[in-house]
């Protein structure tokens, strides 16, 4: 998934940061969307995969205006519910700007839903 840096995903503009380069936690959102369509061939009809762990290194900045291509490996076989990819993006220049690995873990759509807490009641 290639994506272009603009001023919003900057450290500066989510707040993690008060550099104007691309922030790492827009760069592990990009991350986890590549593991999203990974996944995909690991889950049939009324299920999908949910994230739980994250270990990414953030190696090197990248400017307004780069562009970073950002990959998602699936494991080559899948053992039970939990799914980890091997992840790295890379700049227009072909430097490793970041590497690590996310967990995902396959869940039934429904009862995943089902048995998460709505908004707080407010009392």
């Amino acid at each position: 998934m290639l994506h272009e840096v603009t001023d919003a995903d900057t450290a500066v503009a989510v707040g993690s940061g008060d550099v104007p380069v691309l922030a790492t936690p827009r760069l592990i959102a990009w991350m986890e969307a590549a593991t999203v369509r990974a996944a995909a061939p690991f889950t049939a009809q009324g299920r999908t995969t949910v994230g739980t762990g994250i270990r990414v290194e953030h190696l090197r900045p990248t400017r307004v205006g780069g562009r970073v291509d950002v990959v998602a490996e699936p494991p080559a076989t899948a053992t039970g519910r939990r799914l980890t990819f091997r992840v790295r993006a890379v700049d227009g220049s072909g430097d490793l700007v970041a590497r690590g690995e996310i967990d995902r873990v396959v869940v039934d759509r429904r009862r995943f839903l089902a048995e998460s807490p709505g908004p707080a009641s407010g009392h």
